[in-house]
């Protein structure tokens, strides 16, 4: 029987369901305290939220943590990577309005004091910190054993954009080219799928494979938005993978052709091998090697190319509202919006 995200344990439709009722229960707070100090812009479902603070000025919010490539860790004992992965999750997120990411809080939770993971995860968090130009201004531990199997790990981290140069993803526009950023691999996502097809029994190649840590795309963006490029969109291809671009390709009633994409590392190669896994499901669940899209108009093109080392055109935004991927064998339409 072929494997799914869903089989599982993580059915992405569900899931959504619930964000839209989160997302409508949230929208009821916003005339509340943040009404005073400043409103909150209507940005609501996107990568991360914004809130108005004046002198034409925003502060962008958003939460994430590293999912169950914490038990990875402890597998194999390595901490580092997944401090790592705790930033670059907040972060990545955080570029796509168009935020300069500035501080984070940690909060992680532990079954019982352990030093070893403690000091592991926390010079992750730091070099990962320093990379992305974030301060670490808080934290919390939190020792739970009647709650905690081993240990989470999530962040709540801040930026700030001025109000004129939010990247929303309503500006992209048919004939647009899509830029993409190759992955570091499996990333931060997917990992209840990615374990129960390559982890059935230990194996620490396969481990070691899945812990490579999440690449950190802060520098060569902030870098590009500085230039004054004009970014359309941006998207982060984390959770739910390319169905994700629903968010902004929505907003805009455009789409994604996707037909250029990196290739897959070996790692995405050896889970769908293993558990007989469809593509569709693949790039519904996986980044399957490309970590970061780009949205500029077709004239920026070039110039976006020369300023992101290693970057390449991708793909296009067309009219039909729904991301459409293409690999050497098939074309996959992965959502319809």
């Amino acid at each position: 029987m072929s494997f799914t995200y869903a089989r599982a344990g993580v059915d992405i439709r569900k899931v959504k369901k619930i964000h839209g009722e989160i997302d409508r229960l949230a929208a009821k707070t916003f005339v509340t305290r943040a009404e005073k100090f400043g409103k909150v812009l209507p940005i609501q479902g996107h990568y991360a939220g914004l809130i108005d603070i004046g002198s034409g000025r925003a502060l962008a919010l958003h939460s994430d943590g590293v999912g169950t490539k914490a038990l990875v860790a402890l597998m194999l004992r390595r901490y580092e990577g997944i401090g790592i992965d705790c930033v670059a999750m907040n972060v990545n997120d955080l570029i796509c309005v168009g935020a300069e990411p500035v501080a984070l809080v940690d909060y992680l939770a532990l079954e019982k004091p352990n030093r070893h993971l403690v000091e592991g995860v926390m010079k992750g968090l730091h070099h990962a910190a320093l990379e992305s130009g974030v301060a670490i201004v808080s934290g919390e531990t939190a020792i739970m054993p009647d709650v905690i199997n081993g240990f989470d790990l999530s962040a709540t981290s801040v930026g700030i954009v001025k109000k004129d140069k939010i990247v929303e993803g309503t500006r992209m526009e048919v004939g647009d080219s899509v830029i993409g950023l190759s992955s570091s691999g499996i990333h931060s996502n997917g990992l209840t799928l990615a374990r129960k097809v390559l982890l059935k029994r230990f194996d620490r190649q396969m481990a070691e494979m899945l812990l490579t840590p999440t690449r950190i795309y802060v520098t060569p963006i902030m870098n590009l938005l500085r230039s004054g490029v004009d970014v359309h969109g941006m998207a982060h291809i984390t959770g739910g993978a390319y169905s994700k671009l629903k968010r902004i390709g929505a907003r805009a009633k455009v789409g994604f052709q996707l037909d250029n994409l990196f290739h897959p590392q070996e790692v995405f190669e050896l889970i769908q091998k293993r558990g007989r896994i469809t593509e569709r499901e693949m790039y519904r669940t996986f980044n399957m090697g490309t970590g970061f899209l780009i949205v500029v108009a077709s004239a920026d093109e070039k110039r976006t190319l020369r300023m992101i080392k290693g970057s390449r055109v991708v793909g296009s935004i067309t009219k039909e509202h729904k991301a459409i991927v293409e690999t050497p064998s098939q074309k996959l339409e992965i959502e319809r919006w």
